[in-house]
């Protein structure tokens, strides 16, 4: 059996905030996202992606922004916590595909390592894993250099149950 699940996510940037994305620590990025836990909207897209295709909700039920224990979480470990459920409900990836949209930070350098630090959360290879980066050249809120989106779309497959 297949599932198809998306995920989308979008953060202002700010000056002066930390840029993580997928788990990596943009430090010389002068801005970064803003948000209830550390902003990463890549990781949130793909938390999304992984719940929605398993049909178990999605990142703001399991992880409300109104919920102080969330206040500046890891957003790779809240992916942990939601492929955990994934995982326990028979799933495993696929693979994933994210595209990123932003005008800073430059995401082809550190794909790799974005890829394996998802991998190593998703229980596979990087191989599995496409990380895409591209700019808004100067269109909308992404090319004004105001805000960072992502979008993720995974496979899940598991073998069918025969009754």
């Amino acid at each position: 059996m297949h599932r198809i699940g998306q995920g989308w996510d979008r953060h202002r940037l700010a000056a002066g905030r930390p840029c993580v994305l997928g788990g990596v620590d943009f430090r010389d990025c002068p801005v970064g996202p803003v948000g209830h836990s550390d902003g990463d909207a890549l990781c949130h897209a793909v938390t999304d992606a992984v719940l929605g295709a398993a049909g178990l909700g999605d990142i703001g039920a399991m992880f409300p922004d109104t919920d102080p224990e969330w206040a500046g979480a890891d957003s790779l470990e809240l992916l942990r916590r939601a492929w955990a459920r994934v995982a326990g409900a028979g799933w495993r990836l696929g693979n994933l595909d994210v595209t990123v949209i932003a005008e800073q930070p430059l995401l082809a350098p550190h794909r790799g390592e974005i890829a394996g630090n998802l991998a190593g959360v998703l229980g596979t290879a990087p191989r599995r894993i496409g990380i895409k980066g591209t700019r808004g050249e100067g269109l909308g809120p992404e090319g004004r250099g105001e805000c960072v989106t992502a979008w993720a779309v995974v496979l899940l497959e598991r073998e069918e149950r025969r009754t």
